[in-house]
């Protein structure tokens, strides 16, 4: 049988439990997320991403660790990193003489978006930590509460350059990236997390505006989440659902290689299929078949979630009865571009990190 890992899950806690450790045991669970419920202070981060190791080396350990808002560790040392909207604000104002201490202007910002994304991935990898799901990629029309600052900009120009110099710092740091919300998310006022978003425009105006970075990044994009919305002037399905978007579209028109993770499978985007509401289980296989590699669940394993953390149980085992019935296909490429995900160098520890001239040089132009 083909060996793939699909799943990503969470944990309650911020160390294993004797359930945690028999879910993450599980062939099918190919990664963790973490939440900042799992954050006390970076020693225990640490000592908990070295016992996940322990577990299963080749898990993914994965976060949602953008800047501003969505940033899960922030005390202790971590830096507090800026919305990425400062980093376009940046782009936007005169630029600064050559002998001036001030930065600005468009090539300070991308300078400031590199140092951003080394400083995001070096401080995560001291901690044992493997991916952040970030950048956003969705454009800022000023009218997605979700999305508000954490978009770079308006111009997709703009939003692409400023994408691919935080990249490059990711990568300097030794860690992947993944765009978001294919093909876009930021057009739309509602929030997919409580209903579906629909975004009404047609296929030219999407492809031409929100989708353009993801056409313009496919050489140092590592990984894609599509966006929990519909686009019915393309397919009736949200777009992690869609092999349209996915194969037609991202994979065969825009020449994306990497990895494709749905988003979250418990928000309720991903709850309503063709019009009727489905499991977790049933999401998972309608993503995967539509070409995401990776599918997400997460909030399920605390006590406040439905059922007390037994959905995560009953996900993991539809999961393996789907595949057994040939409801899902393992893939080999699939398994292979979530291994490339996991960092291929060793990560500087802390105290070295703290010390050392790229990381202060990269602290001096953060904004």
């Amino acid at each position: 049988m083909t060996f793939h890992a699909p799943l990503i899950i969470d944990i309650a806690g911020t160390t294993l439990s004797r359930v945690d450790r028999q879910r993450i045991k599980h062939p099918l669970v190919g990664g963790l997320i973490l939440f900042a419920r799992n954050w006390q202070d970076r020693s225990q981060l640490t000592a908990l991403c070295r016992d996940i190791k322990k577990v299963r080396a080749d898990l993914l350990i994965c976060v949602d660790h953008e800047g501003g808002r969505v940033q899960r560790f922030k005390t202790d040392g971590f830096t507090h990193l800026p919305p990425m909207r400062a980093l376009g604000e940046m782009w936007m104002q005169a630029p600064a003489s050559a002998t001036s201490t001030k930065k600005a202007g468009p090539m300070d910002a991308t300078n400031a978006a590199t140092a951003t994304g080394f400083v995001l991935g070096a401080e995560l990898r001291a901690c044992g930590v493997d991916l952040s799901f970030t950048p956003v990629l969705d454009l800022d029309y000023g009218e997605s509460s979700v999305i508000g600052d954490r978009a770079f900009a308006r111009d997709p120009r703009v939003v692409s350059l400023l994408a691919k110099s935080l990249m490059h710092g990711l990568l300097q740091s030794g860690m992947a990236n993944c765009g978001k919300h294919f093909p876009g998310h930021g057009f739309v006022k509602a929030d997919s997390h409580t209903e579906i978003p629909v975004d009404k425009r047609s296929l030219k105006a999407i492809l031409a505006e929100d989708a353009a970075p993801y056409r313009w990044l496919n050489t140092v994009m590592r990984s894609v989440m599509p966006a929990h919305v519909i686009y019915p002037k393309v397919d009736s399905r949200p777009a992690g659902f869609s092999n349209v978007w996915l194969n037609d579209i991202l994979r065969s028109q825009m020449g994306f290689g990497g990895t494709v993770f749905s988003d979250d499978l418990s928000m309720a985007g991903a709850r309503i299929l063709d019009g009727k509401s489905v499991s977790y289980t049933d999401a998972a296989i309608a993503a995967l078949k539509a070409g995401c590699d990776l599918v997400l669940l997460c909030n399920q394993s605390v006590p406040q979630a439905q059922e007390g953390g037994k959905a995560v149980d009953a996900f993991i085992e539809g999961m393996t009865e789907a595949q057994l019935k040939g409801q899902w296909e393992a893939m080999e490429a699939s398994e292979a571009r979530r291994r490339a995900l996991l960092p291929s160098s060793p990560a500087m520890q802390w105290d070295d990190l703290m010390v050392d001239g790229t990381y202060m040089q990269a602290l001096d132009w953060l904004p």
